[in-house]
């Protein structure tokens, strides 16, 4: 593959960025006749974060902003980024359920109140056009750390190589230095989990709690996640996992976004985890986490979004 971002070229949306201490994110519909406002917004996305975040250089704000496949055409129309379509439901051992959601914001910072405050700003200029659909406040967990005590992100490709995992590239020049966004909100039966022994735990992760060392364990959620490409590589995906929680509500849980070239990619991810197949899956750590959203968007690139004609 060329590499899809040569010397000079504008910028990505920040995906590839380091992770974040806190993030928020927002999933919502376009209510009808909204669109023009969206765009709008859409449009002034950057300056808006550049604003917020001026006066605290430190903070490292940042928002990445996607559109899903049926807000694509009303908001835009052609040309379509060439394999953006609905999230895709799936129900067999385990159910990967498909719930609405036209708008994607993945709003990060180092700090709680830049996240608070660029979502605050973005509601109020969409307010009565559009449908707040989940609204998420995510964080860093010990280190690295998922609320089930195990380090997550491991496998991430860094540099160059997190570029080429997660930015369409000239596949689809058009959209160049654009990303696909698989986005699921998972809570977890901590309870039940805690159940377990640290071996068993291991055995279901397939890495060691402690360490975070890589285990033999055929049929994990690591193995299960390992997907291989026709040469034999692995194929590669950016994943940001970030913990979310309220105690008082017995409520403990992962809000997952995978960044991708393809999305193909996380999506043989996903069938393996909940339908299995003939040489894995499915995913054990499904008997102690429930998917409880599923949406797919595209980050469009910022020169798409900054240089919008008129609608």
């Amino acid at each position: 593959m060329t590499s899809p971002l040569p010397s000079g070229e504008t910028l990505p949306q920040p995906v590839v960025n380091p992770p974040a201490s806190v993030a928020v994110f927002l999933v919502a519909t376009i209510d009808s006749g909204g669109e023009a406002v969206v765009r709008e917004v859409l449009g002034s996305l950057a300056g808006l974060v550049r604003s917020v975040g001026f006066p605290s250089p430190d903070g490292g704000l940042g928002c990445v902003a996607g559109v899903g496949s049926r807000a694509w055409d009303r908001l835009f129309g052609d040309p379509r980024p060439a394999e953006l379509h609905p999230f895709r439901e799936l129900a067999g051992p385990h159910h990967a359920p498909a719930t609405p959601g036209d708008l994607f914001f993945h709003i990060k910072a180092a700090r709680t109140d830049l996240c608070f405050a660029l979502a605050a700003e973005l509601v109020r200029r969409l307010r009565g056009t559009i449908t707040v659909r989940d609204e998420t406040q995510a964080f860093s967990y010990f280190d690295s750390r998922n609320v089930l005590g195990f380090v997550d992100g491991t496998e991430n490709p860094v540099g160059p190589a997190a570029a080429d995992a997660a930015l369409v590239g000239e596949e689809d020049p058009g959209f160049r230095g654009g990303s696909y966004a698989l986005v699921q909100k998972y809570l977890h039966d901590v309870d039940a989990w805690e159940a377990l022994a640290v071996e068993a735990q291991e055995k279901v992760i397939g890495r060691t709690k402690l360490t975070n060392l890589e285990l033999d364990a055929p049929g994990s959620h690591k193995d299960v996640n390992t997907v291989l490409g026709p040469d034999g590589s692995e194929q590669k995906i950016l994943r940001s996992a970030m913990p979310f929680g309220r105690p008082g509500h017995g409520e403990f849980g992962t809000y997952f976004v995978a960044y991708a070239r393809t999305p193909a990619i996380p999506e043989t991810m996903l069938r393996r985890m909940f339908l299995g197949g003939p040489d894995s899956g499915p995913d054990p750590l499904l008997d102690y986490s429930r998917a409880v959203t599923g949406t797919l968007f595209f980050v469009p690139p910022p020169g798409f979004l900054e240089a919008l004609p008129d609608s």
